[in-house]
Parts: structure tokens; C-alpha cells; sequence
């Protein structure tokens, strides 16, 4: 089982076109890994079943010489893509009993590629953390966690929201998972376990039958152990789709084909704003180690700035909030999920949202609420959209003399579950270096870069263009190269 887990998406690609396993084999042997991570309650709905139906499909289409792109390969999916059939519950007890009768467009690609679903995985309440904390169904426990499994000396958190597809990932039970990313949600958590995450440009992916958070900011992503895979499954999960008004109808790019370990003459960004204040000396360490390893591949790297970066987080904090606040509006236990009766309508309303929201979704949806009022509109909300116009002015500015941008991931390793939880404002503070990109719709990957003094991992950050996700692999792949991130964590299946 063990050699069948730790394999690559790329080297379980060859291994299944050689005969040297069938999809079954691969499968069962994940199964299991999924089976033996249960301690880190990375996963909410386990589909075994399902799983091998769809093995032995994938192994019948083989047979017939018909092989997807991912033909195969099991991953995980985040609960927060709908999946007909199966609970679908975006860690919220509001959608209790939820299953939808349609597909996200995303899943329906992936399947459409020959993947397989393992099952879904546990997330931050409706995507709103940076820790997987705030889920319903409880916190994920990073495979990072020193100490025996059930009695960790430290219990750390695998970031968030996406912690449960990193998670599972990290841990050896998936090999690869689907993640979206609103501020930085694949990026973070993809820097905490040591695994590649990569949000694609804003309209790359669609959006469509995934449970939204923040409409103009959510995007759909894979979580994977090394670049080349993030490059295999990117490719299956992208493509126009008309039910999504924001999908872009733009041709899908062989991203593996960009992996040339080329990039002599690149110019990288390196934008002095993010040099912030307080930052701990092994993050600017290691940032300094990833302009030495692109310098060494033959990269220019260029001083840039993004003079808005400092308003990045308030800003984020009020639009995103705010479509919280709107899109939420639709959980009232009328029409599915959970249902509190109470004497009137205003009254289910009321038990239903009080019994079914958590504390965080609560509080966003309160501040989202706040800012769209009559009388703060324009002073927070309108104000906040102008900021962020700028915000992307910025990164067009920047691009005029740099192909792509470097920054740390994450202002720190990953931290103890409880750590900062009577603290939002600390919470918040994660994001720190990947919510610009967000605003600006760019797309961001965090790649492995070494070790932190604690033992833990550290991600270094690449922006790069609208719609350039190739540039950000190329280069990715060259870091990943350079740095050789070989260490796994201390809790594998």
C-alpha cells in the first residue's frame, strides 16, 4: 500500500500505462491510506465505493485504449464542490442532509479526465478561516503535528480554508485535491504541509456548482505534491463554461508543456512592500534563497513596487465580507439543509441561521451586512472596490518590467491549533502576502521551499500574469528543482 500512496500523479500516470498496477490496485491502496489519516479529520464524507466504481470504469476504458489526462488517479475533493449524490456540506450545519442533484462544473471535468473521487474533505466553515478551525464537523490536524498520532505533543493547524485537501495530500491518502481560493486559501494551507498549490487567474476555472464565499474573489484550484502535478490536474479543471458568467472562453494550455527548466532572461519581481514589518528572519531567509536559486537559473531579479499593498488585508476585509453577506442570504431552511421551525417565517429565519451559522460565519456575515448599510456604503464598501482598483493597478505596473513576482507564502510556519483563536485580527494577518494577488484576479502558486528552525515547512510565492499560469509553473518547477524539498511529514498513511 505504502508504494502505491507516495507515488507522483505523473509517476502513477506511467506506472498505470505500463500495467504495473491497475486503477483498482491504486485506488484500494488509497482506500485505505484514507482510512488510516482519520485521526487528522481531514476527510468529512468518505466515498470507498464509489471510489472502486469508478476504478474499475477507468480501468475498462483503458482496456479499450480510451486514457483521460488523469485517468485513474484518485484525488480528494473539498466539500465545498457539489457532487451529485453525495453530502455536500460545506462544513456548515446549515446544509445538514444536503445532496445535490448536479455536478460542479470542475468535478464534472475531472471525471470527465478519468479521475477518481476518494471522497470529501473538511474545510473552514463555508471557506472562511486560514486555519480549518471553524469547520462544523471540528479542526483538521496538520500530518506536520510532532509527537504519536491521538496524543500529538502540539496539535498544529494545516491552514486553512483548504486544510483538509492539504491535509490529505501531506499525509499520502490523495494524490492530489481540489481547492478554491479566496485570499489565499490553496496558497497558505499548500505552505504549511509542504505541498504545491496553485490559484489560477479569476475566470479560469468556473465557479459553477461551487459554494460561493466571496463571488469576484473565489476560485477553483489543485493541491498536489509536486509542480508537475499541479500542471496535470490544472489542465482537467480549467475550460470556458457557459453557466459561469465569469468564466473566461479562452483556449486551455498544455501547462506540463511549459515545465521546460528554462527561464534564462526571466525578469522577477521582487516588490519591497512585502519586506514588512516584523517579519521573522528565516521567512526573509528564505526569500532571499529563492532570488539566489532563479539568479542561478540564469533570472534577472528586479526591485518592484506595489505601493498598495498595505491596504490589501482592510480592503479584502470588506469586499469579501460583503458578498458573504449577500450570497449567504439564500441558507434560510426553506429549500434545503438544515431547518429550525419557530412560530412565523421571521422566526425560521432567525433559528435556523442562529442554530446553522458558526461564530466566524456569523461575524462576517454581521460585518458584510455592516458595510453594505445605508449609511456606510459608499464610506467602506465603494471606498474598498477603489482601493482594490488600485491594488491591480499596482501588479499592471509591476508587469511592465518583471515576467513574474516572488514573495514568501506565509508570515510564519504553521501554528498550534488554538493559537490564535480568541485573536481574528491575528488570524486575518495569514494572509498577508497572498490577498493582493487575489484582488487583483492574478494567479498565485506556493511551491516548497525548505524548512523552517521549528522543523516546519516554508512556501515561497509566484504571481504572475492574467491567464500566465505557465510562466508561474516554468519557473515554480525551477524552485521546486533548486530547493528539493524531500521531507515528509511525521504522519503519513
Amino acid at each position: 500500500m505504502g508504494a502505491l500512496t507516495h507515488l507522483t500523479m505523473a509517476e502513477a500516470l506511467d506506472g498505470l500505462a505500463k500495467k504495473e498496477y491497475t486503477a483498482v490496485e491504486l485506488t484500494e491502496a488509497h482506500v485505505k491510506a484514507v482510512e488510516t489519516i482519520r485521526p487528522l479529520n481531514a476527510f468529512i464524507t468518505e466515498t470507498p465505493d464509489k471510489a472502486l466504481e469508478m476504478a474499475k470504469a477507468s480501468d475498462a476504458r483503458r482496456a479499450k485504449g480510451e486514457v483521460g489526462p488523469m485517468e485513474g488517479l484518485p484525488i480528494a475533493v473539498k466539500d465545498l464542490f457539489c457532487t451529485r449524490g453525495v453530502l455536500t456540506t460545506a462544513a456548515s450545519h446549515i446544509l445538514d442532509g444536503f445532496k445535490p442533484e448536479y455536478e460542479s462544473t470542475v468535478t464534472t471535468n475531472l471525471w470527465r479526465d478519468g479521475a477518481v473521487m476518494l471522497g470529501k474533505v473538511n474545510l473552514d466553515e463555508f471557506a472562511m478561516g486560514s486555519a480549518n478551525i471553524t469547520s462544523y464537523h471540528g479542526n483538521v490536524v496538520s500530518p506536520w503535528s510532532p509527537g504519536e498520532v491521538g496524543n500529538w505533543s502540539r496539535q498544529l493547524v494545516p491552514g486553512g480554508s483548504s486544510g483538509g485537501s492539504a491535509a490529505a495530500v501531506a499525509a499520502r491518502a490523495a494524490l492530489g485535491a481540489t481547492g478554491t481560493d479566496t485570499g489565499g486559501s490553496i496558497r497558505q494551507p499548500a505552505a504549511f504541509t509542504g505541498i504545491v498549490g496553485i490559484k489560477p487567474t479569476y475566470g479560469r476555472c468556473s465557479r459553477w456548482g461551487v459554494v460561493a464565499f466571496a463571488s469576484s474573489l473565489d476560485q477553483a484550484g489543485p493541491m498536489t505534491r509536486t509542480v508537475e502535478d499541479a500542471a496535470i490536474m490544472l489542465r482537467s479543471m480549467c475550460g470556458f463554461d457557459p453557466k459561469d458568467s465569469t468564466s473566461v472562453d479562452m483556449p486551455v494550455p498544455d501547462f506540463r508543456a511549459a515545465l521546460t527548466g528554462d527561464i534564462r532572461g526571466l525578469k522577477v519581481g521582487i516588490p519591497r512592500e512585502y519586506r514588512v514589518e516584523g517579519m521573522p528572519a528565516e521567512i526573509a531567509k528564505i526569500w532571499d534563497q529563492g532570488i539566489e536559486w532563479l539568479k542561478a537559473a540564469g533570472a534577472e531579479p528586479v526591485d518592484i513596487s506595489l505601493p498598495h499593498t498595505k491596504y490589501a488585508l482592510a480592503t479584502y476585509y470588506i469586499v469579501a465580507p460583503a458578498e458573504a453577506s449577500s450570497n449567504l442570504a439564500r441558507y434560510d431552511g426553506v429549500r434545503y439543509g438544515l431547518r429550525v421551525e419557530g412560530g412565523n417565517l421571521k422566526d425560521l429565519y432567525e433559528n435556523t441561521r442562529g442554530a446553522g451559522f458558526g461564530k466566524e460565519v456569523r461575524r462576517r456575515i454581521l460585518i458584510g451586512t455592516y458595510v453594505l448599510s445605508a449609511g456606510y456604503y459608499d464610506a467602506y464598501y465603494n471606498k474598498a472596490r477603489q482601493v482594490r482598483t488600485r491594488i491591480k493597478w499596482d501588479f499592471d505596473e509591476a508587469f511592465k518590467s518583471c515576467d513574474v513576482i516572488l514573495t514568501p507564502t506565509a508570515p510564519s510556519t504553521a501554528f498550534a491549533i488554538g493559537e490564535k483563536m480568541d485573536d481574528p485580527i491575528q488570524m486575518y494577518l495569514n494572509d498577508v502576502f497572498t490577498v493582493p494577488a487575489s484582488l487583483a484576479g492574478l494567479p498565485g502558486m506556493s511551491v516548497p521551499a525548505g524548512l523552517g528552525s521549528d522543523g516546519l515547512p516554508l512556501g515561497l510565492q509566484l504571481i504572475g500574469r492574467p491567464f500566465d499560469e505557465e510562466t508561474v509553473l516554468r519557473v515554480g518547477h525551477v524552485i521546486e528543482k533548486a530547493a528539493d524539498f524531500t521531507a515528509t511529514p511525521p504522519f503519513v498513511a
